[in-house]
């Protein structure tokens, strides 16, 4: 019995060591091929692995080329813009379609699951022509407009209210608390680690949101990192150390992030059970 136990779990381990190489393994090569000159990128060679002189032309090239400050301003804008968005409408409404009873309120959240079931891709004209009418493309706004409502949201949070005991609302009534009182003092706090979990969900989705940004903001001016790394590679060819150099200097802000909100991060993740 012990030998069975023994045998799935270097099983497991073995599994998991392969996974963790298969994600691991892009990455460096990535960092590798910042490294190296353009010839040695596009090498039918596949002992070329290390770059024979490690090089710093590339990341010079995409550093003048991209004006990263720039561009690190309106991802971090779009992030914390879609962020606070989702979070805050997602709250409402997840605790209006839980805790309270209202006409329409099956028919409107099976709206909500409708929408989670379409890909995203279909909303993109009608939101295109939304922002147009509004004359607010190549703006902040734009970005942040697609992540104003979460449907997904929406749908964990339901949940999380949906699973606390009526006890405590009937005992914030008999303290005199109204509906509002009731969500803000006693639900809201309660459903903060999902809110957390949507807050770290959002944030990596809009972090790696390429087509949206690349149909609403065409200026370099307003573009997030991932339109502006997408424009950095040409029609015919490219030039791939400056592309990776470029994507690994991308990389930081979320590194940066995620170091900082690591705790939250990781029990977010663990409180939701959900997964990237």
């Amino acid at each position: 019995m012990k030998d069975s136990k023994k045998r799935t779990k270097i099983l497991i381990y073995l599994i998991m060591c392969i996974g963790a190489v298969v994600m691991i393994v892009p990455f460096i090569w990535m960092i590798l091929t910042a490294f190296k000159t353009p010839t040695e990128a596009t090498s039918l060679n596949p002992f070329v692995f290390f770059p024979r002189k490690w090089k710093l032309d590339a990341f010079i090239d995409a550093w003048s080329k991209m004006d990263f400050i720039k561009l690190y301003l309106n991802t971090i804008l779009m992030i914390v813009g879609r962020v606070i968005c989702a979070v805050v409408t997602a709250t409402m409404a997840g605790y209006a379609f839980g805790r309270l009873n209202f006409k329409g309120k099956n028919f409107a959240f099976s709206l909500v699951l409708f929408q989670m079931m379409v890909p995203p891709q279909i909303f993109i004209i009608p939101q295109y022509l939304i922002v147009n009418k509004l004359g607010l493309l190549n703006t902040t706004f734009s970005l942040v407009f697609p992540g104003l409502v979460s449907a997904f949201g929406t749908f964990l949070l339901r949940q999380s209210f949906k699973s606390l005991p009526k006890d405590l609302e009937e005992a914030a009534r008999l303290d005199g608390c109204n509906i509002g009182q009731t969500f803000l003092h006693i639900m809201m706090p309660l459903a903060k680690s999902n809110m957390v979990a949507l807050g770290i969900f959002t944030a990596i989705f809009a972090y790696k949101d390429l087509m949206w940004p690349l149909v609403a903001n065409t200026e370099q001016s307003s573009m997030p990192l991932s339109s502006a790394l997408a424009k950095l590679q040409g029609q015919f060819q490219a030039n791939y150390p400056q592309l990776m150099a470029a994507a690994l200097i991308s990389c930081i802000l979320i590194v940066v992030i995620y170091l900082i909100f690591q705790r939250q991060f990781i029990e977010g993740i663990a409180t939701s059970g959900g997964k990237l």
